[in-house]
């Protein structure tokens, strides 16, 4: 394992933000369309309703957006480079039980053929693993973890 292996980190959690983006992305534009169509349709209380409907779920969805841009940016701040010697953000951390990376919330990713989850810095993973080194033990939701490489 080396940094490679948190480029290609790095690289799987970017292609799931855009993903998601993407998604949102398209959906804006449905409900735009929808909306401009609603708009010429009818009046009366049925298209006041559709129409708050409609912005309300656009709303939604803007926050998503915002939500996944902030994760974005998040990403570009890891040192692709730096090897950690502490466990923290930015850190590909392998345990006794399961393998980590310390960034964004993007979920489970297989990495050379490795599986790692994805978390945020705040999550309580995260937090458990926190400024431990290899070779320390953590206990999280009852279980001990042996950490056995930081990268």
């Amino acid at each position: 394992m080396s940094t490679a292996t948190k480029k290609q980190l790095i690289k799987a959690c970017e292609e799931y933000v855009e993903s998601k983006l993407h998604t949102v992305q398209h959906a804006i534009k449905d409900l735009e369309a929808a909306l401009k169509l609603e708009t010429k349709c009818s009046m009366g209380d049925k298209y006041e309703t559709g129409r708050a409907m409609l912005h309300l779920e656009f709303e939604k969805l803007a926050g998503q957006h915002e939500e996944f841009s902030k994760l974005r940016k998040t990403l570009r701040m890891i040192p692709e480079k730096r090897k950690d010697t502490a466990a923290g953000f930015g850190s590909v951390v392998k345990t006794s039980l399961a393998n980590y990376f310390i960034a964004i919330p993007a979920g489970e990713l297989t990495v050379e053929g490795e599986k790692y989850y994805a978390v945020g810095a705040g999550s309580p993973i995260a937090k458990a693993l926190n400024g431990n080194t290899e070779g320390d033990t953590v206990t999280f939701n009852g279980r001990e973890l042996r950490i056995n490489k930081i990268i």
